[in-house]
């Protein structure tokens, strides 16, 4: 079993092998980072096409260094000084790109669905880095991944997805790797942040944050997605900071050691105090570590025909 030539969409796609194939190969990918001389030549001769249209640090920094380290020519595309700023259309953007023969497109765009739709145009595996509020697949593999490294397990483990669930990307996927990987899944936030028929995906539901956190081991806060929201959904940032932000005394609902994430952005003193994001029990900058680990692992499985052994 392999990824080769597979796009990458969403975690619903993905099965549970395949999800673990992805977890192991990025255990040894990790090993890399540790290296003086972080290059393999896995990818060599492979080219590697970033296209962001929306900002991203970790996302796109992350798979620029992985498509380096595997030794693939990284090509960038900035938007704003691209043929889109002129009124080109996703679709003449892609067949441009596919002309040029890449290897694999990584794609982070504001609409959803548009990676499905370059995947159904394009030769080139698609790799979805994000399509609006529907979903981010490999940061829900990083997050897989980062679980799994601090427990050792992730069949068994109760999740809490806390803050603005409608507008996240993040927590849908997460919601489905975490399932396909037999977690339970709780998802808390203002009645006005839960998406209708939520529970429908299977997760429990709450409005109140002290009720979704206890007995829970990990915890993952999410960024309030403003630019995708509409105005009147919580009164102010000081009332969902008071009612749904994480500091250490409300921790005192929760296990002991509970395992605590966000996707990033921070928005330090509003969804997560600093203490907590800094405190023993963050796992924020580990993610951001496993995140390389698991896109060159992608990378690899996908552009560069790795295979199960």
């Amino acid at each position: 079993m392999g990824l080769a030539g597979k796009d990458l969409l969403s975690m619903r796609e993905l099965t549970v092998d395949e999800i673990r194939l992805i977890l192991d190969t990025a255990e040894s990918m990790k090993e890399v980072a540790r290296r003086d001389i972080k290059k393999v030549p896995a990818l060599r001769g492979k080219t590697l096409i970033n296209l962001f249209y929306e900002p991203s640090t970790r996302t796109r920094t992350s798979f620029e260094i992985a498509g380096k380290w595997l030794s693939a020519d990284v090509v960038n595309i900035s938007i704003s000084s691209s043929s889109v700023a002129k009124g080109e259309s996703l679709k003449d953007t892609g067949l441009t790109l596919q002309a040029m023969h890449p290897d694999v497109v990584v794609i982070r765009h504001p609409s959803a669905g548009a990676a499905e739709f370059l995947a159904k145009r394009l030769a080139a595996p698609i790799i979805n880095a994000g399509d609006g509020a529907h979903e981010h697949p490999s940061q829900a593999l990083l997050d897989l991944f980062t679980i799994r490294e601090k427990v050792g397990r992730l069949e068994g483990l109760k999740a809490a997805i806390i803050g603005d669930i409608t507008h996240s990307r993040v927590a849908r996927s997460n919601i489905h790797g975490m399932q396909k990987m037999g977690m339970e899944v709780r998802v808390a936030g203002p009645r006005t942040m839960l998406p209708r028929f939520v529970e429908r995906l299977g997760v429990e539901v709450f409005t109140n944050l002290d009720r979704a956190i206890a007995e829970v081991d990990v915890i993952m806060m999410l960024r309030l997605q403003v630019e995708r929201q509409q105005a009147g959904l919580f009164p102010s940032l000081r009332e969902y900071s008071r009612l749904f932000g994480l500091t250490v005394e409300r921790l005192k609902a929760a296990k002991p050691n509970v395992l605590i994430m966000h996707p990033g952005p921070i928005n330090r003193g509003v969804e997560i105090a600093p203490d907590v994001a800094d405190g023993p029990y963050s796992l924020i900058l580990n993610q951001v570590e496993n995140g390389l680990a698991v896109r060159m692992a992608l990378l690899y499985l996908i552009a560069g025909g790795g295979q199960a052994g």
